[in-house]
């Protein structure tokens, strides 16, 4: 886990102007150095992040996975399930690849990953923070044992628009809940002291994008107006 942690934040540094120097010598030089040795192709591939595999969300399946790992043009894998099928495309980055950083796997893991637990609109029903925690340290448990790294949750949306599909993904109306629910989840999914010290740690994602939960007409993806104008006759 560790590893491929510091291989995904070795890409993130190479984009971001403002990277934060780590606290660990050590894992400064070993990114200067890796850095070094990457050309620009590969900097950019470890930013991608095709879906492939059992689940499909958004486009089709991708072709020529297997050719584009090895040419260091992909950095990690969405919603792809079963320790198999993890473990034969990480063979590939490690061992076919020039750079051999490993991959890293995602999944929209928003509710339990072989254990199910309610929606999370269902369960932010309960105010129990403990149990909700508990759910997420569940599912990172449980998605870690199959190689799953990256979680795309706790969503922080605030819907209110009934007719929006996905509504069932927050956690409700109600702005201190929803932060409060998302801190729960968070600690679950990543452990209580945010080190990754535990190969069930996973890592999460806040989603989605500023104001996305707001689009008008609750059709997804649509015109979202949160202006001054709008924002004062409310």
């Amino acid at each position: 886990m560790k590893k491929v942690v510091t291989a995904i934040f070795v890409c993130a540094a190479a984009i971001s102007l403002n990277a934060q120097q780590s606290k660990d010598p050590k894992m400064d030089t070993f990114i200067t150095n890796l850095m070094g040795k990457m050309t620009l192709e590969e900097k950019v591939g470890q930013l991608n992040l095709p879906s492939e595999g059992d689940i499909v969300t958004g486009l089709g399946k991708n072709s020529n996975i297997g050719e584009k790992i090895k040419l260091g043009q992909v950095g990690g894998m969405f919603n792809i399930k079963g320790v198999e099928k993890i473990r034969a495309i990480q063979r590939i980055a490690v061992e076919q690849s020039r750079m051999k950083i490993p991959m890293l796997f995602g999944m929209d893991v928003i509710h339990g990953y072989e254990t199910v637990f309610p929606i999370p609109l269902g369960i932010a029903s309960t105010w129990d923070m403990d149990a909700i925690e508990r759910s997420a340290r569940i599912a990172a448990i449980e998605a870690s044992a199959d190689g799953i790294n990256w979680t795309f949750s706790p969503m922080v949306d605030i819907a209110r628009d009934p007719r929006w599909g996905r509504v069932s993904e927050g956690s409700g109306e109600d702005p201190f809940l929803g932060g409060q629910i998302a801190k729960a989840m968070i600690r679950g999914y990543q452990g209580k002291d945010n080190t990754f010290s535990s190969n069930t740690n996973i890592l999460a994602c806040v989603k989605h994008f500023a104001l996305y939960g707001a689009a008008e007409g609750g059709r997804d993806y649509n015109t979202v107006d949160m202006s001054r104008n709008r924002g004062s006759s409310r």
